[in-house]
């Protein structure tokens, strides 16, 4: 258990930051999720267009440190390639 009063405090820190964080990585499955369900609907339209709303959430998760960027690059990777082939 923590002695000091600054482990303590990043206890209290740790705990906020990770339903900040918990918060911002549920936003960004569920777009990831909508253009998923857009792509297995076959929807090229709708597809696109959640596609478009994807990459900027993936890159602010990136930024904000919630995300590896090598992991967003993969999930948006494999996104653009399933819209690719719905054609």
């Amino acid at each position: 258990m923590a002695n000091t009063p600054q482990a303590k405090k990043r206890i209290r820190r740790n705990a906020a930051r990770a339903v900040v964080n918990g918060n911002r990585v549920g936003r960004i499955r569920t777009f990831v999720k909508r253009c998923e369900s857009a792509l297995a609907s076959g929807d090229k339209a709708a597809a696109t267009a959640a596609l478009a709303q994807v990459q900027p959430e993936l890159m602010r998760g990136v930024a904000k440190g919630v995300f590896h960027k090598n992991t967003a690059s993969r999930k948006f990777s494999r996104l653009t390639k399933a819209l690719a082939s719905l054609a």
